[in-house]
């Protein structure tokens, strides 16, 4: 392979894993803080693409992505804070299958809304004109999208590593992490910050939707499948992990461009994901980044 289509192949590899990290980061930092697996993450950046497309169509693509944008944001965090509000305060002290299967409720609900609301057909939007078009270089086109989709995932990884590590709401959120229960002591309202903490992971969902919308088609299947690759990226990284998020991002990115850039092997990129995470569980289950949970 030349050096040309080998960069190439990365940069696709590196979009790819651009909105995987935004989702996955989003599943990581709830799950880090409130230990709770979130089977309704999927459906926040599902709403979020769809409000992203209508707005978009609505309005007209050159301001109505950004306008969408915002929309989406907001509709992502409201439906977050709801489920927070109504289902989760009642399972966090209960074993995960019980956290699992409440979650996974509340996505079988918000995918039939979806469909009723929406319907089942997919949906396009044209690329922002701001990002529209490609740039060359050694030889081959590079979407503009694509990186501009590079750079958000940087911008916004900078954003949640600034938000976690140099403000007084990241240092309750680690405290949280800690002991959630020594936290209160201190006067911190834990139930308000929990529900900031997940709105904070639904917003991270649904830029992920944001941005992955002009990109492909967006469809009421979408939710399922960003979730099994999330979780994949997770137990690769170790859930709870933002390091973990990033670096199974890129992970999976790459396999999943290299391995769809040659013919013999584009049947079996998804396999070889799997295959990578079962590797890593056999190693090390709670993944590169993770930690073992204490009983």
């Amino acid at each position: 392979m030349d050096p040309g289509k080998f960069l190439l192949f990365a940069v696709g590899g590196l979009s790819l894993a651009a909105y995987l990290f935004i989702v996955t980061a989003g599943l990581s930092l709830v799950f880090g803080a409130l230990r709770v697996i979130n089977m309704a993450h999927g459906s926040l950046y599902m709403i979020a693409a769809f409000v992203t497309v209508v707005v978009a169509n609505q309005i007209g693509v050159a301001a109505g992505f950004f306008v969408g944008l915002l929309v989406a944001i907001l509709a992502a965090g409201a439906v977050g804070a709801v489920i927070e509000v109504i289902v989760l305060r009642r399972v966090y002290n209960q074993e995960h299958l019980v956290q699992l299967l409440g979650t996974y409720a509340v996505a079988l609900i918000i995918s039939g809304l979806v469909r009723l609301i929406w319907g089942a057909n997919y949906r396009t939007m044209p690329e922002p004109s701001l990002f529209s078009g490609t740039i060359s270089l050694f030889g081959y086109s590079y979407a503009r999208y694509n990186l501009f989709m590079i750079a958000a995932a940087l911008v916004i990884g900078a954003a949640v590593y600034l938000m976690l590590y140099r403000t007084g709401l990241g240092r309750n959120i680690r405290a949280a992490v800690a002991d959630s229960q020594l936290l209160s002591t201190t006067g911190v309202n834990v139930k308000l910050l929990f529900t900031t903490v997940f709105v904070i992971g639904a917003w991270l969902a649904g830029l992920g939707g944001v941005i992955v919308a002009p990109s492909q088609a967006v469809g009421s299947t979408m939710d399922s499948d960003i979730l099994v690759l999330a979780f994949a990226i997770s137990v690769i990284g170790g859930l709870g992990s933002i390091v973990g998020s990033l670096v199974g991002s890129l992970i999976v990115g790459e396999v999943i461009s290299f391995g769809l850039a040659n013919p013999a092997t584009n049947a079996f990129a998804l396999a070889f994901v799997f295959l990578i995470m079962v590797a890593v569980l056999t190693v090390r289950p709670w993944g590169l980044f993770g930690t073992p949970e204490t009983q």
